[in-house]
């Protein structure tokens, strides 16, 4: 298939795309600036320009939408609204009028699997707004995951993925593996409470692929490899790097709120926080999620979660930690 990929630079695109252009798909994909993206047509353009949109989606049959703003910090709030609510529904809107015959929407499991109690999610779970709801990127994916599903029901065959967090090797950005990165440059004093789900980029990726031709559309698919509690995430990303996992032990509150005043006096001095406040306040929940139905309709197999923390803690090191980023 003649395929559009948004987001082709970012994390997830960067493994998706080599995967694409293996399986024999010929694939286009649209950027803001003149990136190129190695064997695939490069298209300047963005979801917020309706007529570049246009222009991108003439002659394709399929489309990846993975473009977005992953940020923690609530001053991006009107940009990820932007591009997650209002970008996503100009390409859908452009997608329908094109008559495509499947649409890929890269989600997160941040938009089901977010608890204050220590369960795992099934993509029958509602949204979590009460949780999630001061923390905007996840609010601004449950609107655009909303936006898909309403689009599935006038009849465009649109997938919704769901992985957890990525981890691996490649992220350039650093927009999925900054928690790594600040625990080997010990910025994370106080063990979280909750616990985590994880997911190799490339087991991920794969999952993609196979979204093109399976998958419910209208539906949201979990995935993810592992669902750890973070005393026993950080004593193994300890082991592998060879660092003492947090060793402090704080009142929920407590360390909520001596995570916002530290954020405070960050910021007042003109100074970016080493562990934000929002992070903290992640930390106290569990991201567990139930991964069944991507591995029985996408044959999701997800690889030894030991290996995707090794694999990414080298990759970390060796392009972030030694340049003292």
């Amino acid at each position: 298939m003649k395929l559009l990929v948004t987001g082709a630079t970012g994390f997830l695109g960067s493994t998706l795309v080599p995967m694409l252009l293996e399986a024999g798909h010929e694939v286009r994909a649209l950027v803001r600036s003149g990136a190129q993206v190695p064997g695939a047509e490069a298209v300047k353009g963005d979801v917020r320009d309706v007529e570049s949109l246009r222009r991108a989606l003439a002659g394709v049959e399929g489309l990846y939408h993975l473009a977005g703003l992953v940020s923690r910090d609530p001053a991006d709030s009107r940009k990820m609204y932007e591009l997650h609510v209002d970008g996503t529904r100009n390409l859908l809107v452009e997608a329908q009028r094109a008559g495509l015959s499947r649409v890929v929407l890269a989600s997160s499991s941040g938009t089901i699997g977010v608890s204050r109690t220590r369960r795992a999610a099934t993509e029958e779970d509602d949204y979590p707004i009460e949780t999630v709801g001061r923390w905007p990127y996840y609010l601004s994916k449950i609107y655009e995951e909303k936006i898909a599903i309403e689009f599935a029901r006038r009849g465009l065959p649109v997938v919704i993925l769901n992985p957890s967090l990525l981890l691996g090797p490649g992220d350039v950005r650093m927009s999925s593996t900054q928690d790594i990165f600040r625990f080997l440059m010990g910025r994370i004093p106080v063990m979280p409470r909750g616990g985590i789900s994880f997911v190799d980029v490339r087991d991920a990726a794969q999952a993609f692929v196979a979204a093109l031709h399976r998958g419910n559309p209208g539906e949201r698919h979990l995935m993810g490899a592992v669902n750890w509690d973070f005393d026993e995430f950080f004593a193994r990303l300890g082991r592998i790097a060879h660092r003492q996992p947090p060793l402090w032990r704080m009142p929920s509150p407590l360390k909520v709120a001596a995570a916002h005043w530290l954020e405070k006096w960050a910021r007042d001095r003109g100074r970016e926080p080493d562990l934000p406040a929002s992070d903290v306040e992640m930390g106290e929940c569990w991201f567990f999620i139930d991964s069944s139905k991507s591995e029985r309709l996408l044959g999701f197999r997800p690889r030894d979660p030991v290996e995707t923390l090794a694999d990414t803690v080298r990759y970390v090191r060796e392009n972030f930690v030694a340049r003292g980023a």
